[in-house]
């Protein structure tokens, strides 16, 4: 997983047909378990463009796409926000999401 800008997801929203953006901050240890998630996600569909970013360098994003905590994962699927996951159960719910 690479650490995205909000330009670079928002160009992904434009451009792929599905995307994913984590969302997170450092200090907070739910986080810490869904960062280790979405590394087995990010593995398993290596095609897939799948972005990071620290919530606390990208706060109009928080509020733009409404975000209400982290860890947060937004799935866009042409062109638009499909989910808005804030529980991480597992790699094979999140899997699922994302299709």
């Amino acid at each position: 997983m690479e650490i995205w800008t909000r330009e670079k997801w928002e160009s992904h929203i434009d451009k792929s047909q599905t995307a994913v953006y984590y969302l997170y901050t450092p200090m907070c240890g739910t986080c810490a378990v869904a960062s280790k998630m979405m590394e087995v996600v990010a593995a398993m569909k290596p095609a897939l463009p799948i972005g990071k970013a620290d919530l606390n360098y990208e706060q109009s994003l928080a509020v733009d796409y409404e975000i209400e905590s982290v860890p947060c994962l937004l799935i866009q699927k042409d062109g638009r926000i499909e989910h808005k996951i804030y529980a991480f159960h597992s790699v094979p719910y999140l899997l699922e999401k994302i299709g």
